[in-house]
């Protein structure tokens, strides 16, 4: 019985870490996750994605998701943050339609900052766009940055929104998690990121169910953990800050007074960074204050116009 035992223990402890391991993400549907958000946004949603389906392109053996539209001479290109896809821009994208070419991508399960760019390279060489202007929040903003030191001859003008500078603030204290990211199950990683959305992200949007059920729909089976971590590898990643003035780009940051994943003092650096950019503020709208669509896109389209 005892000889049975030194095999029967070490298997049950076994087959219980590979099911607390292996425990799926808990998935609701579409109708779950959006039934406290109005009907009209609901529907402006699903149109969106009807009426532009995902276009892929494989860079380097990783799968691209893209959309391309608009009409216009002009290009500009979307990256979104941590937890976005090419979609949550979609307020923004359909106002901008008529008078731009615009392309919003979906950063696949990469770890650096120059795979990004590898892959986006790929992107803009297939829809034909030398020049573009870059609008980018969060891990967003933090790579059109990368952009303006890597490619400055290629960005027209650059908006960094709810963002930050390369700095060592996000890695040392997120060491801990940084380095156990890896070896976390998705459910829990998951389970985590909504605790948090849930605590700061959704009270500091004013309570707005479209921010609460985007995020809820992309921590619930529309992102994986391999995208997560890498996103957590490239916003850590450093690159030397570009010299705006010199280069002539024009650069307008967009920050919220009260963004809780974008503390006080990341935000004041981002604007000792690039002294000359144009700043504007918005007041209790949070991280994901694009989401807010009406006073953003009046601040884009006048930004653009100049």
């Amino acid at each position: 019985m005892g000889k049975k035992l030194k095999w029967i223990i070490p298997l049950v402890l076994l087959i219980l870490i590979a099911a607390f391991y292996l425990k799926p993400t808990q998935n609701r549907s579409f109708e779950e996750i959006y039934a406290n958000v109005d009907a009209e946004t609901v529907a402006s949603l699903q149109d969106f994605r009807e009426a532009h389906p995902v276009q892929k392109l494989e860079v380097n053996g990783v799968t691209w998701d893209y959309i391309a539209m608009g009409e216009g001479e002009e290009t500009i290109l979307f990256l979104h943050g941590m937890t976005g896809a090419y979609d949550i821009w979609w307020k923004q994208l359909d106002a901008l339609e008529n008078d731009y070419r615009l392309i919003s991508v979906t950063y696949p399960a990469v770890n650096t900052l120059s795979e990004i760019d590898t892959g986006l390279a790929a992107i803009l060489e297939r829809e034909g766009a030398d020049k573009y202007h870059v609008i980018g929040s969060s891990l967003g903003g933090y790579f059109a940055q990368y952009l303006l030191s890597n490619h400055p001859e290629r960005i027209e003008s650059a908006v960094l929104a709810n963002t930050f500078p390369p700095n060592d603030i996000i890695a040392e204290k997120n060491k801990g998690i940084g380095a156990a990211l890896p070896y976390l199950p998705e459910w829990l990683i998951m389970d985590v990121l909504k605790g948090s959305i849930v605590e700061n992200v959704y009270p500091a949007s004013g309570n707005s169910e479209i921010v609460l059920a985007y995020m809820m729909e992309q921590l619930g089976g529309r992102m994986t953990k391999a995208q997560e971590v890498g996103r957590f590898h490239c916003i850590i990643e450093p690159f030397e800050i570009a010299n705006i003035e010199a280069l002539g780009v024009p650069v307008l940051i967009i920050e919220a007074d009260n963004d809780p994943l974008v503390e006080l003092v990341l935000r004041e650096q981002l604007k000792e960074a690039y002294p000359s950019a144009s700043v504007e503020t918005l007041y209790n709208l949070g991280h994901f204050s694009y989401m807010h669509e009406e006073e953003y896109i009046e601040i884009l389209e006048a930004f653009f116009g100049e």
